[in-house]
């Protein structure tokens, strides 16, 4: 386990390293930031969200929280979803969930974990939502399956948010996403979650759903 003061180091001979192989990325890198793309993950540090998609610092805009909720009282999370689509104009916004979530299993399960508990809940409402899609599968296939039913109803919220009512009354072109990373492999799996526009919001969830009952079944 590497001591604080390792991370210093480490921070030195990364730049310095960028900038023997790339002379100039940190002078170019302080003058723009337009990325194409908003990552809405979990702070799990397993899932780094530039390293995953092979992104260079400055190409996706990151917002991070306990399971991935985007949650309609959360200040934080919808001005971090205004900032990318009405100042950076993101193209794409990423809901990614994680299999062996942590809050996720908590709220599987109902085990209380404390302050984050009122957190949770609202995961706990997607598993009371689709109690019997999950009761009707087997038992080690339900933790997976929950990850990937709260990444599809995050993306409703975001969906829903009047960032994005507004940006497409506008006809800003933004699609939202779903996806869940296999922490056990690394890859990241297309949950067809996909989301361009208002009227796409029901069609596209439903047959996410149905997509979860056939591939964890």
């Amino acid at each position: 386990m590497p001591a604080i003061q390792d991370l210093f180091a480490h921070n030195r001979a990364w730049a310095a390293e960028m900038e023997r192989t790339r002379p100039g990325f940190f002078s170019a890198l302080q003058k723009q930031q337009k990325p194409k793309f908003m990552w809405i993950g979990c702070s799990d540090s397993r899932v780094p969200a530039n390293q995953i998609t092979g992104l260079e610092p400055g190409e996706v805009f990151v917002h991070r929280n306990v399971a991935n909720v985007v949650v309609h009282s959360d200040l934080n999370a919808l001005s971090a979803i205004q900032f990318a689509v009405e100042m950076l104009k993101v193209e794409h916004i990423m809901v990614v969930g994680h299999y062996g979530c942590g809050g996720v299993l908590a709220a599987l399960d109902g085990v209380r974990v404390g302050l984050a508990d009122n957190w949770i809940r609202h995961i706990q409402d997607v598993r009371d939502r689709h109690r019997g899609l999950l009761e009707n599968m087997a038992p080690e296939k339900r933790a997976d399956a929950l990850v990937d039913l709260n990444v599809i109803e995050q993306v409703v919220n975001v969906c829903v948010s009047t960032v994005m009512v507004d940006a497409w009354a506008k006809g800003q072109k933004v699609t939202i996403h779903g996806w869940a990373f296999g922490v056990h492999d690394g890859l990241l799996q297309d949950l067809h979650m996909t989301v361009s526009s208002t009227d796409s919001i029901e069609p596209a969830y439903r047959a996410a759903v149905q997509g979860v009952i056939a591939v964890r079944s």
